[in-house]
């Protein structure tokens, strides 16, 4: 890391430390959503030029290593233990959400890069999958800054509407559990939905979404692939340079920690300043964004969203029926 970053660096930290504060003062919000609202509040003002290479250094790279972190809290046995169903599940909504992003993002005319980050939030695990994939794509800050804020949307409508609906329809802890770890974006949510139904439904909701958590392995290689695809039809292609090698210390990382090489308290700690650096990224992401551009075209994203958390949470229905979950 260059010196001359160190200014950029600092400056998005003054924003990411109390967003962390906010964060867990409300948790249902969530840390990143605050470090991208107090960037976006402060990119309107005048800074020294020396602090743009920090900046821009910390929403790409450090977005990067933050992602590697938080393979220090994955247990692959918890893939093991949630059982082949839940696959089912996953694979059929991780498929629902892309193909309506896409199929959506061309009718609603969005950019390609935010459909993506949209269907990647919404089948996966909302900020986590958004600042992993953004880098495979080459994604602009102000396309993340648009899907974290539909993500976000989404993610406090669930915690009321999910358990409400579980209820009303009479779901299973295990029922309600696979529903809301499969179909709320971010952990956060999926904790507070499943536990204000049931401590068992809590309990195995958080599993699930752990587990749904993995899915960013496939899916930025096949997204490192695509990208390496149209780069070579355009010429600049970089095999290297294009493969997203953080996911792979991802995976490693993973491993380390289901292998119990690293103390327990350790990977916490890495688990958690990973999130951190999620905030710091997404706080430097906000530095970069345009406010009044987010304004202007922030409905379609909206629209986007709704879309796919809808046909995403109608599709896990349907697979845990046709399979007998529910």
């Amino acid at each position: 890391m260059k010196q001359s970053y160190m200014k950029g660096i600092l400056y998005a930290l003054l924003f990411a430390v109390p967003a962390y504060f906010l964060g867990q003062r409300f948790p249902i919000i969530g840390g990143p959503v605050f470090g991208i609202l107090l960037g976006l509040l402060a990119a309107g003002f005048r800074r020294p030029e020396s602090f743009e290479g920090g900046i821009k250094f910390t929403g790409k790279k450090i977005l990067q290593y933050s992602i590697i972190l938080l393979g220090f809290e994955m247990n692959l046995f918890q893939v093991l233990a949630v059982g082949s169903a839940s696959f089912s599940v996953m694979i059929f909504t991780l498929l629902a959400a892309f193909a309506v992003a896409y199929i959506g993002g061309r009718f609603l005319k969005l950019e390609r890069d935010t459909a993506v980050l949209i269907g990647a939030g919404t089948a996966i695990c909302g900020g986590s999958a958004i600042a992993a994939v953004a880098p495979v794509i080459g994604a602009k800050d102000k396309d993340i800054a648009f899907s974290i804020s539909t993500i976000f949307l989404f993610n406090v409508m669930a915690v009321f509407i999910f358990p409400f609906l579980g209820h009303l329809w009479g779901l299973s802890d295990m029922g309600f559990g696979m529903w809301a770890g499969t179909a709320i974006n971010d952990t956060s949510s999926v904790v507070a939905a499943g536990y204000s139904y049931s401590a068992e439904a809590g309990s195995y909701a958080t599993i699930v979404k752990l587990t749904r958590a993995l899915m960013i392995v496939p899916v930025c290689l096949v997204f490192a692939f695509l990208t390496a695809r149209r780069e070579r039809r355009q010429g600049g292609f970089s095999l290297a340079k294009i493969f997203p090698w953080f996911i792979l210390w991802f995976v490693v990382a993973s491993v380390v920690n289901t292998a119990g090489v690293l103390p327990a308290a350790l990977s916490a700690n890495l688990g958690s300043l990973g999130k951190f650096a999620i905030i710091l990224a997404m706080s430097a992401i906000g530095l970069n964004t345009n406010l009044k551009s987010l304004v202007k075209n922030g409905l379609r994203p909206i629209l986007l969203g709704l879309l796919c958390w809808f046909v995403v949470a109608s599709v896990s229905l349907i697979v845990q029926h046709i399979i007998g979950l529910i």
